[in-house]
């Protein structure tokens, strides 16, 4: 239970209320709105999706001008996989709306915690009781010394209850080396009992929620080992997450008991014959669903048009609305329904991302094709649960012959095996063989679980780390041969191709976009030929800052123009290309060398996925 710190009788906060809340006190503060970006990362191989507000930021974090400024804030839609796990309690969520803003160029830790202190505690703004909120700081390490800046500036706040801690306080990429720094933490008690005389908000009690977030990345790292050295352009990144702040200023029970995750429970609740108050596993099940439905809106109305698939964001997508199923047969709600779930979620948020008010059919096709395609695995499911009792009783009628004794127990791996292959929970595996007088191995299943998370964590370890995207030379030669690839694309067959999709790495680039056919390979050498000619011309590459409107009527390309700000930059390769893009480029295009395309495939229906190489 969060208990509410506002007045008896206070008018419940909205999501958007907020927002506005959030808008009116940055632009007061000279900070500039910019609008936010895809779910679906640009030429950002470290992470699958968006997990917070920094990542399309990775060039102005560096160093790069902005457009705005350098004080800027927005709102950014996150997915954080690293949480699906716990998606069940009170406060986790795989999407979420994050509040940002981000000094550029220098760092005044002092404003900035007066900043964060002011918008919590103001009856103007969110009005908090500043004796129900702690704060962490940095306690400093081998890295880098004490925070005791910040920890004046909370003192000076009149904030009580200061923790310090190393590693819970110190933001760095994968690896530890690059752009680091402390980070000061704001979380809310919630009224809960202490779990012990050592509780805080590194706990996990629930007592301490965490709503926002201050990272002051003013170090460096040049070599994993060393100590951090003073960073040239330090930076101020921050962060509030939506929903929870939301929850705590109703006073709500959790984050799904407000706003429009509680329309979606209260609509689930009036279909299910399971109701969302009958004990722990119905409650998660519900949060389950409507915190996996609506990650599964906004992935499939992405403008990149990501579907479920077995790699990828695509695994991603379909774990999520498997899940979901699952659910949904735990609390008897019928899966059909997830499209007037998909409703909800789209009149709620249409207003503010068009991708998912645009592809609002496209989002419910999608969604109930795939559930049609996992119940068709499901009974597959049940047919080679048949074969593995049969199995087991051909075992028991030989080994009556010879004495030995067989149990009527189905091992963890062949439950382990429905589960990964079929998509068979644990627990409907279990009900079955109760049925038919057998017991499920549950020790044998969690241990071949966990050995499959750990493959898991290895082979995706550089998706999940949040590290920044590579701004090498080399990646800002394959992002200028994307330039040139999209206008090969569109000069073959037609302005109606765009791009649905790019991914860069040091090595290669790869290049999603709509067309109905395989191309052959005489089509393929003709596009390559178009980016080679263009090289070998040696053409400069030339940047300008421009608005939004004079970009469009000058002819520039920019597929996703919802993610831009009021002012862009657009990068011109002579009478070649035009493109509105924030990401690094070479200053000639003799610096490409040669391009070769190395493969040509299908990506999803409609849309074919380039792979390429610069030599």
């Amino acid at each position: 239970m969060i208990k509410s710190s506002l007045k008896k009788g206070k008018i419940m906060i909205t999501d958007r209320q907020l927002k506005e809340k959030w808008f009116k006190f940055f632009e007061k503060h000279g900070f500039k709105k910019i609008e936010g970006f895809s779910i679906i990362p640009e030429n950002d191989p470290t992470v699958l999706f968006t997990t917070a507000g920094m990542h399309p930021l990775v060039p102005y974090l560096l160093g790069e001008k902005h457009p705005a400024g350098d004080k800027i804030y927005d709102v950014q839609r996150c997915i954080r996989t690293s949480d699906i796990d716990s998606v069940g309690d009170g406060s986790h969520l795989t999407f979420f709306e994050m509040l940002g803003n981000w000094t550029l160029g220098k760092c005044d830790k002092k404003e900035m915690i007066k900043l964060s202190f002011e918008f919590l505690t103001s009856p103007e703004y969110l009005g908090l009781d500043k004796n129900r909120l702690a704060v962490t700081v940095f306690a400093g390490n081998d890295v880098a010394p004490k925070d005791e800046e910040a920890f004046q500036a909370w003192k000076e706040c009149g904030i009580k209850e200061i923790f310090f801690t190393s590693q819970d306080n110190w933001w760095a990429l994968g690896g530890g080396v690059g752009p680091c720094g402390p980070d000061s933490e704001m979380f809310y008690d919630t009224g809960k009992e202490k779990c012990g005389k050592d509780c805080s908000p590194s706990c996990d009690c629930g007592k301490y929620l965490e709503i926002w977030n201050d990272v002051f990345m003013q170090y460096v790292v040049k070599k994993a080992g060393e100590r951090a050295q003073k960073l040239e352009r330090p930076n101020i990144d921050t962060g509030m997450g939506l929903e929870r702040t939301v929850a705590i200023l109703n006073g709500a029970k959790s984050v799904y008991d407000s706003g429009c995750l509680k329309r979606v429970i209260d609509f689930i609740n009036q279909n299910a014959t399971v109701k969302y108050d009958d004990g722990e596993a119905a409650t998660r099940s519900y949060r389950i669903i409507t915190d996996h439905l609506r990650s599964s809106t906004f992935i499939l109305g992405d403008a990149r048009g990501v579907v479920p698939s077995n790699v990828g964001q695509g695994y991603i997508l379909r774990r999520f609305i498997r899940r979901a199923v699952n659910c949904s047969r735990n609390i008897g709600f019928n899966s059909d329904l997830f499209a007037d779930i998909v409703d909800i979620y789209v009149d709620e948020y249409g207003q503010d991302y068009q991708d998912i008010k645009q592809n609002r059919q496209f989002i419910k096709d999608e969604l109930l094709k795939e559930v049609a395609k996992f119940s068709k695995a499901i009974e597959e499911g049940h047919k080679e649960f048949n074969k593995v009792i049969s199995g087991i009783e051909r075992h028991k009628e030989f080994a009556s012959k010879t004495g030995e004794k067989v149990e009527n127990v189905i091992s963890g791996k062949s439950a382990f095996r429905l589960y990964d292959t079929f998509g068979f929970p644990l627990e409907l595996t279990e009900e079955l063989a109760k049925e038919r007088g057998y017991q499920v191995d549950r020790e044998g299943f969690e241990n071949m679980f966990k050995e499959h998370q750990e493959k898991s964590r290895q082979a995706t370890a550089g998706m999940f780390k949040g590290g920044l995207a590579d701004t090498s030379k080399q990646s800002a030669h394959l992002h200028t041969a994307t330039h040139l690839l999209l206008a090969a694309l569109q000069h073959f067959y037609g302005k109606n191709v765009v791009q649905k999709g790019s991914n860069i790495t040091p090595e290669r680039l790869r290049f999603d976009f709509n067309l109905d056919h395989k191309m052959t390979a005489e089509e393929i050498k003709a596009v390559e030929n178009f980016v080679n000619d263009a090289i070998k011309k040696e053409i400069p590459v030339t940047c300008q800052v421009m608005s939004l409107e004079q970009a469009k009527e000058s002819g520039a390309h920019g597929t996703f123009t919802n993610k831009y700000g009021e002012e862009v930059k657009v990068y011109s390769i002579g009478e070649v290309s035009k493109e509105i893009c924030g990401g690094p480029h070479a200053e000639n295009t003799k610096e490409l060398h040669h391009f070769k395309i190395i493969k040509e495939e299908s990506s999803s229906s409609g849309i074919r996925r380039i792979k390429a190489v610069l030599d």
